[in-house]
């Protein structure tokens, strides 16, 4: 047996590695948001110094030896921060650091502007220069190329991490599908190839048997003779698993009911089967009768360890929401499946026996999904009260 603990630690583990990419982009969130207030906070003083260099320069001699170092020192030295000087009706006497096109009209460049003015007033509030003439302009002004780019640095890094994450989940997932189906497959053909020789060598026994004088008429031999051709429904179905199964149209109602005949007599007389359908009795859907038959028999075998050897099975043909499809139900009186527990019960190793290796229900959705594109599910559960599984084929 599997030991369960295997799918609680992969649990953990991907809920370990959610936390710490959840950590990781939060800190680098952070750190950048702090380096986007230091830097917003130096723009900040750079256009204060402008707007106070503009005010000296306007209100200097003419002469004064200290407008080429305010000149070159303090106006020139914004190189990155775009700003707009206008005057008290907002219209445009200069720009710095804006991308304009030169081709283009005076009405068409006074338009850009303009825009951009409308821009800046959503960022900043305006700063004022005033003149002792008593008159003003405005400096409008909005955050550099840089900042704008540190701004949403952490959330591209975060998407691309994203991204990059679910390429390596899935490209695992992939890995980790394929290393099972290779693994699924070289178990079914060991086992196959295994069963072969005892296989043929009671097969023989069964015709010197039969053909024996002494063995006439002897309801033990006839016995014998249906477990060998059961033996020969296993070996094949082993010898499907890894192929490409052949599907057929098969009256499905008469599938299950030949399924449910080899069961009946192999499991305790306290377990009643019922098998109803609403749909006409030669109905059919694409099958492969022994890997469906198998299918019927591992969920019919756990509901029957579910009852403990005591209720019902009531296998339902009915209407699926899926166009084209039919449904089958299985419906037992057993112990019920815990909601948390309904996709886990498909995992190759669950089991609550003692005794089993937990691959029954595993073997049977992959049956279902791989090689009859369908689906396997628990439709319905109640603790105490019993289980639906749902299987829903192609007709």
């Amino acid at each position: 047996m599997i030991p369960k603990s295997i799918y609680s630690k992969k649990s953990r583990l991907k809920l370990l590695i959610i936390v710490v990419a959840l950590v990781i982009g939060g800190a680098t969130v952070i750190y950048t948001n702090l380096l986007v207030a230091k830097l917003s906070e130096r723009e900040q003083q750079l256009i204060d110094l402008y707007a106070k260099g503009l005010r000296y320069m306007g209100n200097a001699e003419i002469d004064s030896d200290n407008l080429v170092f305010v000149q070159e020192e303090i106006i020139d030295a914004n190189r990155s921060v775009p700003v707009i000087l206008t005057d008290e009706q907002e219209n445009v006497l200069a720009y710095k650091n804006l991308t304009i096109p030169e081709k283009i009209s005076e009405t068409r460049k006074k338009a850009l502007l303009q825009r951009e003015v409308a821009k800046m007033k959503t960022q900043h509030k305006p700063i004022v220069v005033a003149y002792q003439d008593d008159f003003r302009n405005y400096i409008f002004y909005k955050d550099s190329e840089l900042l704008t780019q540190l701004r949403y640095y952490p959330y591209v890094q975060l998407t691309v991490i994203a991204c990059l994450s679910l390429i390596a989940y899935y490209a695992f997932s992939y890995s980790r599908k394929a290393e099972q189906n290779r693994v699924w497959v070289g178990l079914a053909k060991e086992t196959a190839h295994q069963l072969g020789t005892p296989l043929s060598s009671l097969m023989a026994w069964y015709e010197y048997l039969k053909a024996s004088p002494r063995f006439e008429n002897e309801p033990i031999v006839e016995e014998l003779g249906k477990d060998v051709r059961r033996l020969e429904i296993i070996t094949e179905r082993f010898s499907n698993i890894g192929s490409v199964p052949v599907l057929k149209d098969e009256p499905l109602l008469r599938v299950v009911e030949n399924a449910i005949g080899y069961l009946r007599n192999r499991v305790s007389q306290k377990v009643a089967f019922y098998v109803e359908t609403e749909f006409d009795p030669e109905t059919t859907a694409k099958v492969n009768i022994p890997l469906f038959e198998w299918v019927i028999e591992n969920i019919c075998k756990n509901a029957v360890d579910a009852m403990e050897g005591k209720g019902s099975i009531t296998l339902r043909l009915t209407k699926s929401n899926t166009k084209g499809a039919i449904a089958l139900d299985i419906q037992d009186t057993g112990k019920g499946i815990p909601k948390s527990k309904q996709e886990e019960v498909f995992l190759p190793g669950y089991t609550t026996k003692k005794r089993g290796w937990g691959l029954g229900l595993a073997l049977a959705r992959r049956i279902i999904e791989n090689y009859h594109q369908g689906r396997l599910y628990v439709r319905a559960s109640e603790v105490g009260k019993g289980t639906t599984f749902r299987l829903v084929l192609n007709k």
